[in-house]
């Protein structure tokens, strides 16, 4: 069966550029759940140009379909994913320069690094995906 996942990172992007609260990416999620998303996925930046601490907790909190966390793979990270327990995590690389993730994770670089991220969500009981470069 085909499922729905919605992202509402660009929700944030948005409220970030218009320097208010709104609109809300966690409301976003709510109606995009009564519409009938199978799952929200979300991406934490190190920098929080999209996504806030404070939504985390309210993603939790509010959203009752699985949760899909988009993070990069340090420590800082991986123990918020930790403490947040979502469904599911997707590694992702991150590149200040851009607005959205533009490509995937080299796994010939990091190789170790990335082991230990994977296996550390792994043994919270979090499911991990890869965002790759092919």
């Amino acid at each position: 069966m085909i499922r729905l996942g919605v992202n509402v990172d660009h929700v944030a992007t948005l409220r970030k550029a218009r320097g208010e609260r709104y609109p809300d990416p966690v409301a976003a999620a709510v109606l995009c759940q009564l519409a009938g998303a199978d799952n929200i996925t979300f991406h934490l930046r190190e920098d929080r140009r999209h996504i806030q601490d404070r939504d985390l907790p309210l993603f939790k909190e509010t959203v009752t379909v699985p949760l899909n966390l988009e993070i990069a793979a340090t420590p800082e990270m991986v123990g918020i994913a930790k403490k947040l327990r979502p469904h599911a995590v997707t590694l992702v690389p991150e590149k200040r320069e851009e607005l959205t993730t533009e490509g995937g994770l080299n796994l010939d670089f990091n190789r170790d690094s990335l082991r230990a991220s994977i296996g550390e969500l792994k043994s919270a009981g979090i499911l991990v995906s890869l965002f790759i470069e092919p």
